[in-house]
């Protein structure tokens, strides 16, 4: 240890940073600062009582950050371009809002020139792999603290700690990890540790209130959610919000993603993202309708390695930059309304209305009449097109009947 005592702690106020609060200024003896991320997830209200409880578990200083609207134009909007889910399923909930969780804790580590930043992340997950390479790229100069990883602690251990330190705990509550953004919440619990079990409903944080049917408009410009229901909005951050209180109490967007660790054992963790999910098919399904045939099967595969770049900490990684240029050029005619109708547990992309519709009558009708090509147009089509593989054809056949 050094003389200066200074430690940066990602505090969230769950069960792991407040051990973490305790144990570096206790058992260590270290002076904490705890900074809060919020990345879209928390309430003014909840920011207070987060802060509360850290300055009770005796930091030195607490403060938080908001960096809604920065996380979104630096990544969102990419995922959203990309239309990316991860193994098909999740939206990278987590994944993405890390890695700018950890740029914030280290810019302000550097600010008030700690000599150690600590972060709760456990040894089994993808979490301490990314704090700890966003880290060491920023402040590489500051030593890494991670108390749960580094004491291989179980729930149970921490709550017991805290509980001979005078520290109250809702075990009930602990029993489930949860952590909530603008781009989902996930879920973690003793379920998502089996490869047979699923979460119970009363593990998911948005309970099912709404009951029928009820349609939404989500109006893109340029790729960009920009307006629900005709109202339009100062930043798409906010459509996102927006969306997500319509649409959660239908306890939509639920999962658990089953996906590879960063550091190579096989994860499963529960999640529910209702406004993500929502914008990502309806954008895709107006991608389709605009972009050319080339354009979405590049996309698609672009879109892939980005997200798992994203998934493992890569930010920085200089490709990244090169894939979100192209998904911004791609974008120029994603302008449009899609319709979505929202029911118990599911939506469905009805349709959309766009200038750039490549599926105009005027061109034709798939499946029914053509104007802008005849029969005899097709035909020499097809025999030109299929030519190559003809030839292919005959000379396999010529070659195995010789044998």
């Amino acid at each position: 240890m050094t003389e200066n005592k200074k430690v940066v702690l990602a505090y969230s106020g769950g069960l792991d940073t407040s051990f973490c609060v305790k144990y570096l200024s206790e058992d260590k003896g270290l002076e904490v600062y705890a900074i809060t991320v919020n990345t879209g997830g928390f309430s003014n209200q909840q920011i207070a009582d987060i802060q509360t409880r850290a300055l009770s578990l005796g930091v030195k200083e607490y403060i938080a950050k908001d960096i809604t609207r920065e996380y979104y134009d630096k990544c969102l909007k990419y995922l959203i371009f990309g239309n990316v889910l991860k193994n098909n399923t999740y939206p990278l909930s987590v994944s993405a809002e890390r890695v700018f969780q950890a740029i914030a804790v280290a810019e302000y580590a550097k600010s008030i020139g700690a000599a150690y930043i600590a972060h709760g992340s456990t040894g089994a997950g993808n979490d301490q792999v990314r704090f700890d390479m966003i880290f060491n790229i920023l402040m590489p100069e500051a030593e890494i603290i991670t108390p749960i990883r580094d004491l291989r602690l179980s729930r149970e251990a921490e709550i017991e700690y805290l509980k001979d330190k005078g520290v109250e705990i809702d075990a009930e509550k602990a029993k489930y990890s949860i952590n909530q953004g603008i781009w989902g919440t996930s879920v973690g619990g003793k379920e998502t540790l089996t490869s047979d079990q699923t979460l119970p409903e009363s593990a998911y944080p948005t309970q099912l209130t709404k009951e029928g049917s009820e349609d939404i408009t989500i109006s893109f410009e340029k790729g960009e959610p920009v307006a629900l229901n005709g109202k339009k909005y100062d930043h798409p951050t906010q459509v996102v919000q927006e969306l997500e209180r319509i649409a959660a109490p239908y306890a939509i967007g639920r999962d658990i993603h089953v996906g590879d660790t960063i550091i190579g054992i096989k994860g499963r963790v529960g999640f529910e993202a209702a406004a993500p999910l929502v914008i990502i098919k309806a954008h895709h399904l107006l991608e389709k309708h605009v972009l050319t045939k080339q354009q979405l099967t590049w996309k698609d595969m672009l879109s892939n390695p980005y997200g798992n770049f994203l998934h493992e900490g890569l930010f920085f990684e200089p490709a990244m930059r090169d894939f979100e240029a192209f998904f911004s050029s791609t974008q120029s005619h994603v302008t449009g309304d899609v319709i979505i109708r929202l029911q118990p547990y599911r939506f469905i992309t009805v349709g959309i209305k766009s200038p750039y519709d490549l599926m105009q009558s005027k061109f034709g009708s798939y499946g029914e009449m053509n104007n802008a090509w005849s029969g005899d147009d097709v035909k020499g089509f097809a025999k030109i097109f299929s030519n190559q593989i003809m030839i292919y054809t005959k000379v396999k056949e010529a070659i195995e009947h010789n044998k």
